[in-house]
């Protein structure tokens, strides 16, 4: 299952919005900074309205969403680089996950202390930005030194090398590795040194719930600046999220529609963030359970039944094969079949978002 990570500066709303997204997490969520010491790790399901309408149809037992995982990372300091409050500890567990989503402060609140001591968003995410290109930029100067000797008898070696110095002097004038345009070969030679600024990144915007519905200057600031990074953002609200938890579907509706806002915001974080790994979703469904499977985009048909069980890709035939909106319109999979809308797919189709699935094997 495919990470992503919830990092930013101490008390932005990371844990509190940790504790949301998984319901019954135990993350500690505290006014000080440093609460969080070990990162804490909870899956959630992937919001799809597809799923009922889909299990409506095939009037199923049960409905199984797909789901990712979460891990809220302690807070970066200034200086984590080098160390600064637990800063070694927590880059390496962001080495760990897939994608980072960036919480950023864009609340004011005098009860909640801020480590800088006043609300500054697009700060707040340079110094994050800094942290990270800086532990970035000391591996690629010690990976590149260990690869002098091995250059003269390595054609690998010296592509490694020749990635590696241009992320440099892109690390070295504040950029990110993820800015710099890399073959398929050279993103798999260097995948295995984690580099944190290659990541792909989603800023969160955490507001009040009086600015839920229509965000304010710090988001705006926070919108400018991922646009230039060509990043997305979410604006949430942790603390409505955490009273979202306590109320029923009902409460929770009539208590979004009194903020301005149809759902929120974790909801489309998460979509968000699913997005952002290049995940997709398929469809199995039957009067047993209609259930989501997660896939990568680009996967062939027999990849994608290697996600129910390695056997089905192994012994695969072909697939039987519907989008999900076709589905519906047929009203049942037999009509479907009736009306020749169930496409019989061989070894080489690229499985679409949103396709209802169902594989011929051998065993």
């Amino acid at each position: 299952m495919l990470k992503a990570g919830i990092v930013g500066l101490p008390n932005v709303g990371k844990s509190t919005l940790f504790n949301a997204l998984v319901a019954n997490a135990q993350a500690q969520a505290a006014n000080f900074p440093f609460c969080t010491i070990e990162p804490n790790v909870g899956t959630v399901a992937v919001p799809d309205d597809r799923l009922q309408k889909l299990s409506d149809l095939s009037q199923s037992k049960e409905l199984i969403p797909t789901r990712m995982e979460f891990v809220d990372i302690a807070g970066l300091v200034k200086g984590a680089s080098q160390g600064e409050g637990l800063g070694n500890k927590f880059l390496s567990n962001i080495r760990e996950v897939d994608a980072i989503v960036h919480v950023v402060r864009c609340f004011e609140d005098d009860d909640v202390i801020h480590v800088s001591g006043s609300v500054g968003p697009v700060r707040d995410v340079e110094v994050i930005n800094l942290e990270l290109g800086l532990a970035d930029l000391s591996q690629v100067e010690k990976r590149r030194e260990r690869l002098k000797k091995q250059m003269r008898t390595s054609k690998e070696a010296q592509i490694e090398d020749e990635a590696l110095e241009r992320i440099q002097q892109v690390l070295e004038a504040g950029g990110a590795a993820r800015s710099v345009q890399l073959s398929d070969e050279e993103l798999s030679i260097i995948k295995p040194l984690g580099l944190l600024t290659a990541k792909p990144i989603i800023f969160a915007t955490n507001v009040s719930e009086d600015d839920l519905a229509l965000g304010n200057k710090f988001c705006n600031e926070v919108v400018a600046l991922a646009e230039k990074e060509g990043a997305e953002t979410v604006r949430i609200s942790a603390q409505v999220e955490a009273e979202l938890i306590e109320l029923g579907d009902e409460e929770c509706a009539d208590y979004l529609e009194g903020l301005g806002v149809s759902e929120g915001g974790l909801r489309s974080l998460i979509r968000a963030t699913y997005r952002l790994l290049g995940l997709r979703t398929y469809f199995t469904t039957g009067e047993k359970e209609t259930r989501a499977w997660t896939f990568r985009a680009g996967m062939t048909a027999p990849q994608t039944a290697g996600v129910i069980h390695t056997d089905f890709e192994r012994g695969f035939i072909r697939a039987q094969t519907i989008g999900w909106e076709k589905l519906l319109e047929a009203g049942s999979i037999s009509e479907a079949r009736n009306k020749g809308w169930l496409r019989s797919e061989g070894k080489d189709y690229l499985v679409a978002e949103g396709d209802v699935m169902e594989f011929l094997f051998n065993v």
